[in-house]
């Protein structure tokens, strides 16, 4: 099932998500729909508020379809390891038509639990490690927004202003 994107001043994305507790074929279900709605907007990670699930659960796949083994599911993730730092162009799917530079780790360690409930660390560089933080940053209730000056954050936000001013939001 394909959900809709939750877009930028829906409540869902400005607060933490809940701990999974359960491991079920729910959950398990939760994920496969998360990728397919990510695919669908073409994005490469996806988290639970992005579709209006206030959940701890975020989907990855930075080669986008190409390698099916690339696919990553975190349940409940921390970040417990950064390295380095990168600044690009970054993107939301919650913010569509936006992109700004952001400086974040250039490899960045995570760890969280599978659809099994069993403990895992991710660590990637570039992309991946853009992945990961973004994707937890939402899981906290953080859009990359924060990590932007204060001057183009309210530029961003005057112009979606206009935007629900005209509908088109």
């Amino acid at each position: 099932m394909i959900y809709p994107i939750v877009k930028f001043g829906d409540p869902v994305l400005e607060k933490p998500s809940a701990t999974i507790t359960e491991f079920d074929d729910e959950l398990r279900k939760l994920a496969e729909d998360m990728f397919e709605s990510m695919y669908a907007a073409h994005g490469v990670g996806l988290a639970a508020p992005q579709i209006g699930i206030a959940k701890r659960i975020a989907v990855i796949d930075v080669t986008f379809k190409e390698d099916p083994d690339a696919k990553i599911v975190l349940v409940n993730p921390e970040i417990v390891h950064t390295e380095g730092k990168l600044s690009a162009s970054e993107g939301c799917l919650s913010l569509p038509e936006f992109r700004e530079n952001v400086t974040r780790p250039r490899k960045v360690t995570a760890r969280a639990q599978d659809l099994t409930g069993k403990t895992i660390e991710v660590t990637g560089e570039e992309l991946l490690a853009r992945a990961l933080v973004h994707e937890t940053d939402h899981l906290n209730g953080k859009l990359y927004l924060q990590h932007i000056s204060a001057l183009k954050r309210d530029l961003i936000k005057r112009k979606i202003r206009k935007l629900i001013k005209q509908g088109e939001w």
